[in-house]
């Protein structure tokens, strides 16, 4: 790099003694000149991602878990008749739609991939209410709820103390923070006995951030708790929403439940899992909706944008060809109804 501002500069002197300058300002004009060139030199260095096309790389939708299947038939409904009604709910709502494309370019998203995420919760894992507003209604009967997040008489709060957790700094930001307690939760809690105390072989977010009962999400977009604390920081800077506490359960679930601050909550845990993608694994996912919304169902988008690129980076020492990310059965179905679903955001 030096060797490069060197020739630059070079070049620019036979330049200028070329050219009628006063000799008491010819070094005036070189100092600009470097000033100029090590400007340049400031800026890092970036790569870029390869973009991921639109659809599916699967030619038949991937296997439905059989979880949301006994849900949907517990229901007397089906898989096509919760998609129409969210599909729907979004067409029929004016304001909805205003909402996501709002808050979309707060976030610097296309709308589609809070609609491909909103069309994937309701279809696989719960009903969509009829109205917009039955979810406000919802969200203040939570309200006065008393609880806080815990296992075994045991709060989040007291044990992310543990010493298991030094190397996770609270001055880190949130997403940071929460994921390397996710990471530490894996490595050394999960499924194990620590100081005498057994935790179950589970995710950290269903064991410490579901209060009520197992597999609980709630509000428009079906955010766990633990998503939200992860995005807070983010949601704070853009939407000018307050930080979101652990030691306040009910703040933390009012937060999701409400359709204004949901929706933003939405848009930074799929801006994430773009950034984290393009950053970590070399793909840009921001033209694949069924991409943002497979992660979005998942989670885990650091730990899996890092174990693609570590794959993939084996692989080209292998004279192989790169893994792309592939959508599974939820971001299928938002693929396969992309055109429709545009039409219908971009009204």
């Amino acid at each position: 790099m030096i060797r490069d501002l060197c020739q630059v500069v070079d070049l620019f002197t036979v330049v200028v003694r070329k050219m009628i300058v006063p000799s008491s300002k010819f070094n005036a004009v070189i100092a600009i000149a470097i000033a100029f060139t090590m400007s340049f030199a400031a800026v890092p260095q970036t790569y870029s991602a390869e973009p991921v096309p639109k659809g599916n790389r699967n030619a038949r939708q991937p296997d439905i878990p059989g979880a949301s299947k006994r849900r949907t038939e517990a229901t007397k409904s089906t898989f096509d008749a919760k998609y129409e009604k969210i599909r729907d709910l979004i067409a029929d709502d004016d304001r909805l739609r205003r909402k996501i494309r709002s808050v979309s370019k707060a976030y610097k998203i296309d709308p589609i991939h809070i609609v491909g995420a909103l069309v994937g919760e309701h279809t696989y894992n719960v009903d969509a209410y009829d109205r917009l507003q039955t979810y406000y209604v919802k969200a203040i009967s939570y309200a006065g709820e008393r609880f806080r997040f815990e296992y075994d008489g045991e709060s989040v709060v007291d044990f992310v103390k543990r010493p298991e957790f030094e190397a996770c700094k609270e001055d880190s930001g949130s997403a940071e923070l929460w994921t390397c307690r996710e990471e530490v939760w894996e490595k050394s809690f999960r499924g194990k006995k620590v100081s005498g105390k057994s935790f179950p072989d589970d995710r950290f977010g269903a064991v410490f951030f579901q209060p009520f009962y197992a597999g609980q999400t709630f509000g428009l977009g079906q955010l766990n708790p633990l998503t939200a604390l992860m995005h807070t920081d983010r949601v704070n800077k853009v939407s000018r929403l307050r930080k979101l506490d652990a030691g306040n359960a009910a703040e933390v679930y009012k937060a999701i439940m409400e359709p204004d601050s949901t929706l933003a909550y939405m848009a930074a845990s799929i801006a994430e899992s773009i950034e984290n993608y393009r950053d970590l694994a070399g793909f840009d996912i921001s033209g694949n909706p069924g991409l943002t919304a497979t992660l979005y169902n998942v989670g885990n988008t650091l730990r899996r944008a890092k174990a693609l690129g570590a794959e993939n980076a084996s692989r080209k020492k292998r004279g192989l060809k790169p893994k792309p990310p592939t959508e599974n059965y939820y971001g299928w179905l938002v693929n396969q109804h992309e055109d429709e679903l545009r039409e219908i955001i971009e009204r």
